[in-house]
Order: structure tokens, then C-alpha cells, then sequence
């Protein structure tokens, strides 16, 4: 997230991290960069980035922006105009996919369900997108936390957020532009950095009930 890079740049650099949120957020400066978003989320490209200690907060965003521009007329444009998708639908997309994914393989799929939820008028129900939404480091999520009445909240609020929940890589934007042929409209996560898919929510339940029972088992050694 732009909260994380901006630490991370703070720690580094020395720069000013409030200076470079700040900036991210800022209307004028968003649009003279043309993107049109709530924010810079999204667009500020993970990479691997050789800054110079002289470098402004300003001069960075727009190293990393340019980087984000670079690869998506590259790889994703050409796609997502022959599939009629925006490019803020495809990076906020590619968010969501990039928040629940540890590997790269499972993005296609993680993809095809929240495709085939929007399809069908589901909420997409998605667990970063509350975490975007709660402050500090990411934690266990809470049944109250679902209920936060805010339009990230993907619990509450049906469809895509208002806009992207951190900056997705090269694998989560493919994804967002080619996802999976599936029937699937669920997941759940194994425990193990995958994921357990299922077309039913009986099913989803029961895949549920198995990963709990497995947990407790584990717990109990």
C-alpha cells in the first residue's frame, strides 16, 4: 500500500512519508499524472528502483508511476480494450486478486470467482478489502469488522471498491485481464498460502468445516 511504501521509503531514504501520502492523495496532482482515481493506490508499479538520496517524494511517485504506465501499455492495455474493462476496473481488480493471492498460479482463478460474483450481482466479499479499510498492520478479522459501513467494504457494499487497496504486480494485472474459465464462486484459504475453490456454498461450507477440523487437530499437537 501507499502507507507501506511510503515507511519503507522513510526508513530508506530518509524521506518524508506524511509529505509522500499526502501527495498521493492529492486531487491536482493525482490528475497530472492522468489517472483517474481516488488515489495514487494502485499505480505506484512494484519494482526494484535505484533512487538517488537526492530524489523529492514528488520525483519518486512519478519514477514509479511512469513504471506502472510502462508496463501496463505493454502487457495489459491492448487486453483490457478489446475487453472493454477500465483501466482503473483492471488495477482495482487486480488489487483485490493481489491481497488474497501468495501465488502467482492461483491468481487466474482467484480471479474467475470475483468475476463470477459480479456476474451475478454476489458481493465480492473479500477479506483485504476490509483490512485496507482498518488501520495499522493487517490482523484477524472480526465478524464486527464486516459490518464497518464504509464503500471499500466489500461485505456491506456490492461491486468493485471505489478504487484500488494496494499496487498489484505484472501476475495480479494478467489476471485481472485473463481469468480463469470457471464455475467457481468460492474460496477458502488452506492454511498453507492456497486455496480450496468451490461452486456452492454447500460445498464452501463444507471445505470450511474441513480446514477447521484440520486446525484444531494440528492445534492439538
Amino acid at each position: 500500500t501507499i502507507d507501506k511504501i511510503a515507511d519503507e521509503l522513510e526508513r530508506n531514504l530518509n524521506i518524508d512519508s506524511f509529505k509522500f501520502i499526502s501527495l498521493c492523495k492529492d486531487f491536482n496532482f493525482i490528475h497530472s499524472l492522468d489517472i483517474a482515481a481516488p488515489s495514487i493506490e494502485g499505480f505506484l508499479f512494484p519494482d526494484t528502483y535505484i533512487f538517488m538520496s537526492s530524489y523529492t517524494e514528488e520525483q519518486i511517485i512519478k519514477i514509479m508511476v511512469n513504471q506502472f504506465f510502462h508496463i501496463y501499455k505493454k502487457h495489459i492495455d491492448s487486453i483490457a480494450k478489446d475487453k472493454k474493462l477500465s483501466i482503473l476496473k483492471v488495477v482495482t481488480m487486480a488489487s483485490i486478486i493481489q491481497g488474497e493471492a501468495m501465488h502467482d498460479e492461483e491468481m487466474p482463478l482467484i480471479a474467475s470467482v470475483y468475476y463470477n460474483r459480479l456476474k451475478k450481482g454476489m458481493l465480492l466479499q473479500a477479506d483485504p478489502t476490509i483490512q485496507y479499510i482498518i488501520p495499522g498492520k493487517n490482523r484477524r478479522l472480526y465478524h464486527k469488522d464486516l459490518k464497518i459501513d464504509n464503500p471499500y467494504n466489500t461485505y456491506k457494499y456490492k461491486g468493485l471498491t471505489p478504487g484500488p487497496i494496494n499496487n498489484p504486480g505484472l501476475a495480479a494485472l494478467l489476471a485481472s485481464v485473463n481469468p480463469a474459465n470457471s464455475g467457481y464462486l468460492f474460496f477458502v484459504a488452506d492454511g498453507e498460502g492456497r486455496h480450496i475453490f468451490t461452486k456452492t456454498n454447500k460445498d464452501h461450507n463444507k471445505a470450511k468445516k474441513k480446514l477447521n477440523k484440520k486446525r484444531k487437530e494440528y492445534n492439538k499437537k
